[in-house]
């Protein structure tokens, strides 16, 4: 029997969100007989200890850390390369700005393939960043394959020149394992990881407090809301750099009593699975992964119909939708949702169906498989 690929997962972590959790969800469903998949992070000054890294090791997998003297410290490039030369990687596969431009070039030095995956472009307004960005993107070109999260991605980086032969749309997908033994553990112990407030519905939200997760607006639809009924609360879950600003503006509101800054939470899904309704309001995303673990979970969701999302909607079958940045018709979305406990449980059992059916990270871990294979035997 042939040995297994060994490929570098190369990620640097902002936290445990979206991508952090991607990257797991692969490294978890592969098959290791097929494909050897190590984790490699950078660590910037102050971060500590790093969940991305805890989690992988759970599941048995090697990792690696490289310290960073800063926000972007580029003299790592030459430390991966001898990482790669002792671990004998065959690819380098990357996920965000950062990892691409560091990627890349430690792949071309080292001599070996090299894939990236957008997750998302940011719109952040922040000059610095918004170059890191766009340098990011002006390396796609260079990679051997880029294999966006969604469709609406793949359109995007065309204009990046990327060439038809190097890019790839495999489909997102959310490890159901997790979900699923989170979800089956449910009713065997007797109390939830926050007891309901009496009789008041639970919005909740999971994700960065970032600015294209638009968070503010998702307040402000949430006080028309709690306008119209006020037995509902709102839980946000995550940090991110607009943390600060989004519980100032909580904290000025009558209704704040009934807004819940959680912060990161180990028992994430399990608080999940106690939301009544799963709400989003981006801008911009890929497919979201936290909405993926909700209709597996068997939680509605309800979000803005904005690319990415829309593969994972359809109103009133999947979830609930508006028009972007239309706060009445998103309202109305909720309070139907809501108000209407059998629809609830229709739109979410249809949802659950259909991300077990599309999503799975087993799938998805297969034809990234398929794709390394591909790439080391043309």
């Amino acid at each position: 029997m042939s040995k297994p690929l060994n490929v570098l997962q190369f990620i640097c972590p902002t936290g445990f969100y979206g991508a952090e959790r991607w990257v797991l969800a692969l490294g978890n469903n592969i098959d290791d007989v097929r494909v050897n998949c190590e984790l490699l992070v950078t660590r910037e000054p102050g971060m500590g200890e790093l969940e991305i890294v805890n989690k992988y090791r759970e599941i048995d997998k090697p990792c690696h850390i490289i310290d960073m003297k800063g926000r972007f410290d580029y003299s790592v490039v030459g430390k991966i390369v001898e990482l790669i030369k002792e671990r004998d990687i065959e690819i380098i596969h990357t996920h965000g700005y950062k990892s691409d431009i560091i990627g890349i070039r430690a792949a071309k030095i080292a001599g070996i393939k090299s894939v990236c995956t957008p997750h998302g472009f940011e719109n952040d307004m922040d000059l610095k960043l918004r170059i890191f960005i766009w340098l990011g993107c002006q390396c796609f070109r260079f990679f051997d394959q880029v294999v966006p999260l969604s469709k609406q991605l793949l359109d995007d980086i065309k204009k990046f020149g990327i060439k038809p032969d190097r890019s790839l749309y495999i489909q997102n997908g959310v490890d159901l394992k997790e979900v699923e033994k989170v979800r089956s553990a449910i009713g065997t112990h007797n109390s939830e990881p926050i007891a309901k407030n009496g009789e008041k519905l639970r919005l909740g939200y999971i994700g960065q407090l970032i600015g294209r997760k638009n968070i503010s607006n998702m307040i402000e639809v949430f006080g028309l809301l709690h306008e119209k009924m006020s037995n509902v609360e709102l839980y946000i879950l995550g940090d991110g750099e607009d943390a600060e600003q989004l519980k100032a503006q909580a904290s000025s509101l009558p209704y704040s009593d009934d807004i819940h800054f959680l912060g990161f939470r180990d028992d994430r899904l399990e608080l999940l699975a106690s939301f009544d309704l799963f709400v989003m309001t981006s801008s911009l995303e890929g497919i979201p992964r936290c909405l993926m673990e909700a209709m597996a979970m068997g939680v509605p969701i309800a979000a803005y119909d904005i690319p990415g999302i829309d593969q994972l909607i359809r109103d009133e079958e999947t979830g609930f939708s508006a028009a972007f940045g239309d706060k009445n018709a998103l309202l109305n979305c909720w309070y139907k949702a809501l108000n209407d406990p059998g629809l609830r449980s229709k739109v979410s059992e249809k949802a659950n169906t259909y991300v077990y059916e599309k999503f799975s990270a087993q799938r998805m871990a297969r034809e990234y498989s398929e794709l390394f294979e591909q790439m080391l035997h043309v």
